[in-house]
Parts: C-alpha cells; structure tokens; sequence
C-alpha cells in the first residue's frame, strides 16, 4: 500500500509536469496579416516562422477561409456588402512551452511585429500568467507531498521490516555466538528483503497499472499527457525505492541485533 501511494505522487508529479508542457503549447498567439498580404506570401512567413525555437506548431487561416465559415455560420456573404472580402488572413502559433510566459511573449512580439505584414498580434497573457502561477502551486504541493510520503513510507516499511527481524533476534544471537560474521548472519535477511522488496513492487506497479487502464477507459484522451515515458519512469521508481528501502531497513535492523548484548535481547 505504501509503494502504491509512493507511485501515485511519482506519476501525479511527472504528469502534472506533461500538463503543463500540453496546456502551454496550447496557448495560441493569433498573428493578423495585412490585408495586401497574399497567401502565397503568408506561406513564406509560416515556413520562416517555423523554423524560430520559440514556434512549437502554426495554422495558416486564408481569408478565404476565413469568408466561408462565416457565410455558413451567418447563412449570407458579408462580401456582398462590404465590396469584396472584410477578412484578413491570419497565423496561429503554438509557442513551445518554455517561451510560453509573460518575459518571453514580450520580445516575441516585438520581434514579429517588426514585419510591416503584420497588422496585429493577439495572446491570452493573463491567461498565461494564471496557468503558470497555477501550475507552479501544484508543482509545489506535490513535490511536499512526495518528501512527506517518502519520510512516512520509510518509518513504515521500516517498522514492519524491524518487526519480522526482532522475531529472530535470539536466532542472529546464537549465531554470531558460533563464530559467524556479521555478513553471513545479514546474508539471509538481506536475500529475503530483496525478494520482499521486488513482490510488492510487482504489485504496486499492477494496482497502478489497472489504475491508468481504468481511467483510459474513461478518458481516452488522457493518453495526451500519461505518456509511455511517464510509466516506465513511475515503475521504476516504485521498483527501485521498494528494493532500496526493505534493503536499508533490513540491513540497519539487523546491524541493531548484532551490537546487542544477550542481556539487552530480553529488555527490548
């Protein structure tokens, strides 16, 4: 139960860092162009445009298009009473995640308006600026909550791993008594922690498994932000943290016996 808390707050912070990325490269800047622009034009400045570091994905919006969809949706052509085509062309970009704040979208925009083509830029910053500070709070209370699991999931796994080795005290007595080493009488314990450790990592990883399972079922486009990258990432940690922990707290547990004296065995 403990490695399953301890996999939900690994995966909950490494997808909540994908949410992030997904919803700041969601954030679109809506470039106007002139109204002379062509679009032959405008597909020379898309292609200059995608190759700038701070341009995650682009749409070219024609003022063609743009007539269409408002014929269908007005049921009339504006064109008929305004003497020709009232649109403008324009470009949405998609900026990369790390341009995606308040510093970074001030430049940008000097930056592309420094084309004569482009009449006016359009962005959502305090949008941007609520994402962020929200995204850092959640960042936040999550890393708390992992050092916090992680301190409570070691007394515990500890406590139990101590309990099982008391039971055996008298054994690991005896034998340091008959000339055995300390590392021979450790051997044992060490072999059964490690195996303990693998099980209920196994199953950690299974529960949470069917857990992503159930909630694709749900939310298919989750898919969106619980990349392969991000299980593989909490199955290891969950594997890793539950061999390392039993292997500690067995190690130490046993290294507590060993220094007892025969008359200290029976006051503890």
């Amino acid at each position: 139960m403990v490695l399953i808390l301890l996999g939900m707050v690994v995966f909950s912070v490494l997808t909540a860092k994908n949410l992030s990325v997904y919803v700041k490269e969601n954030l679109k800047v809506t470039m106007m162009l002139a109204e002379d622009m062509t679009n032959p034009e405008a597909l020379r400045l898309c292609r200059d445009l995608k190759t700038r570091p701070y341009v995650s994905g682009l749409t070219f919006v024609s003022k063609e298009q743009v007539l269409e969809e408002q014929k269908q949706e007005l049921g009339v052509d504006p064109s008929e009473f305004a003497d020709g085509n009232p649109y403008t062309s324009s470009i949405e970009l998609r900026l990369s995640a790390d341009y995606a704040n308040q510093d970074s979208l001030k430049w940008i925009s000097q930056e592309l308006k420094k084309n004569t083509q482009v009449q006016e830029l359009e962005y959502p910053l305090d949008l941007i600026n609520d994402v962020n500070r929200t995204l850092n709070k959640i960042n936040l209370v999550l890393l708390v909550l992992a050092v916090l699991l992680s301190i409570v999931s070691f007394s515990l796994i500890n406590n139990s791993v101590k309990l099982g080795i008391y039971a055996r005290r008298f054994s690991i007595h005896t034998m340091k008594l008959v000339g055995a080493s300390w590392g021979f009488i450790r051997r044992p314990f060490m072999k059964h922690a490690f195996f303990i450790g693998v099980c209920a990592a196994l199953i950690a990883i299974i529960v949470l498994a069917v857990g992503i399972y159930v909630l694709y079922t749900y939310e298919p486009g989750v898919l969106a932000v619980i990349t392969p990258q991000v299980m593989i990432i909490t199955a290891v940690a969950v594997l890793v943290f539950g061999i390392l922990i039993t292997l500690l707290c067995s190690y130490f547990s046993v290294n507590m016996f060993l220094k007892m004296k025969a008359g200290e065995l029976y006051k503890i």
